[in-house]
């Protein structure tokens, strides 16, 4: 299966990204940033991915989440093309019957297994996950 996104050049360093649905995502690596850099939305990208995965998760588990969020921190190396050399992904959620246990499972199900951006990210990127 093909996804397309096309980037269209907004001046300075602002690109605006139209997806096949029309959808639109603003990236901005401008001195006034009014939309997210390439590398933030690297990060948005794995977070809301593996987001989907342990929502669904849990509620094939019937245990659905309450509230959760997710707070993903990437070190970036010192040197170009300065990728990301370790990347955190914390997972924070409540529910009535959420246990520490369930939701550490469904997180590491997600990254290992279904999160089709964590499976594209270089192998050399470390990638810990970390749950609350």
């Amino acid at each position: 299966m093909k996804k397309t996104l096309h980037v269209t050049w907004l001046g300075e360093q602002r690109y605006l990204g139209v997806s096949e649905s029309g959808h639109q995502l603003l990236i901005d690596n401008s001195p006034v940033k009014i939309g997210v850099s390439p590398m933030e939305a690297l990060l948005g990208a794995l977070a809301t991915c593996t987001a989907y995965d342990v929502v669904e998760i849990m509620k094939k588990r019937r245990t659905p989440l309450s509230a959760y969020r997710i707070e993903v921190e990437g070190e970036r190396a010192d040197t170009d093309p300065k990728r990301y050399t370790t990347i955190t992904v914390r997972h924070i959620a409540s529910g009535e019957g959420i246990t520490q246990d369930a939701l550490e499972k469904a997180a590491h199900l997600s990254h290992e297994k279904y999160c089709s951006v964590a499976a594209s990210l270089n192998s050399e990127i470390k990638l810990e996950t970390k749950v609350e």
